[in-house]
């Protein structure tokens, strides 16, 4: 009897390991300082669909416009993150974008590192696309480097922490201190290695952004609202000297990931991962060799 009601307790009891990553054993955004939107950034369109409380952000977009911001200053390496928390609901064709990019000093042959939160309709998960380009579209067509991942919570419920750790030996993309990817350094072809800025928008993305375009943005359920807040920018700007300190997530020197890091974030990519640019088929990849090199 008593076995027994032992055995119903430990089935009534969910398993933490079948929802939740395991612990990466090290919390990387404790280690830099936030600081207030107003002294890191500035706006960049839409200045009407934005609104500042000094420490946190809203930004939105409807019929009439979007809106954007950008870093005061540009870097060429660091640890960068926000705190965001999303709309619940009909987002479809709506794009929540924090990311990296050089687009304005190099307009058509720009590197860029996104994360971007791609909208949904009722009932289904949003998708999280990480994605790095390099020499933007200088080709004459832009390729990306898409990863996408359905998360283990509701983004919609509360803010949670969403980062971008960029050196020049590595990028890895976090989500509250979890490691869920790692784009290594290659080869100079197949990495972006010139100055960025820091990036934040929302804006129509119809033709592509969910469901490749099946679904859109609707306006009668505007406007789309998106809030950042807890900004941290940790690393060597573009004018830093060559000596200046690496920003790193690991407790290493070197910067490598720790073994707990690495088993959390093959946990995300085995129970979260919804597409691997690497692992299509049908697409040329020609132009990304990376791939072959996995």
């Amino acid at each position: 009897m008593a076995f027994s009601l032992f055995l119903l307790l430990v089935l009534m009891v969910p398993s933490s390991n079948a929802q939740w990553p395991p612990s990466p054993g090290y919390w990387p955004s404790t280690k830099f300082r936030s600081f207030s939107f107003d002294k890191g950034y500035r706006n960049l369109w839409g200045p009407s669909h934005q609104r500042s409380d000094h420490s946190a952000l809203t930004i939105w977009l409807d019929s009439a416009s979007g809106s954007g911001f950008k870093s005061v200053r540009s870097f060429r390496s660091g640890y960068f993150g926000a705190s965001i928390k999303l709309q619940p609901g009909y987002t479809a064709g709506v794009i929540t974008a924090f990311y990296l990019s050089n687009s304005e000093a190099h307009p058509g042959f720009h590197d860029e590192v996104d994360i971007e939160f791609l909208g949904t309709t009722f009932g289904k998960p949003y998708t999280l696309q990480t994605n790095v380009y390099i020499r933007g579209s200088g080709d004459g067509r832009i390729i990306g480097r898409e990863m996408k991942f359905h998360l283990w919570f509701d983004p919609t419920k509360d803010f949670h922490h969403y980062a971008i750790l960029w050196t020049p030996s590595q990028i890895i993309f976090l989500v509250d201190d979890v490691p869920i990817r790692r784009y290594t350094r290659k080869s100079d072809t197949t990495f972006p290695l010139r100055p960025m800025w820091i990036y934040g928008s929302i804006w129509d993305a119809s033709s592509w952004a969910t469901e490749d375009g099946k679904y859109k943005a609707d306006y009668r359920y505007q406007p789309f609202v998106a809030s950042y807040t807890n900004f941290k920018a940790s690393g060597c700007t573009a004018n830093a000297p060559r000596w200046c300190r690496q920003a790193s997530v690991s407790p290493y020197w070197s910067g490598g990931l720790t073994r707990e890091q690495v088993r959390a974030m093959q946990w995300v990519q085995t129970h979260h991962l919804v597409y691997d640019y690497c692992r299509d088929r049908h697409r040329d990849h020609s132009p990304t060799p990376e791939c072959y090199w996995k």
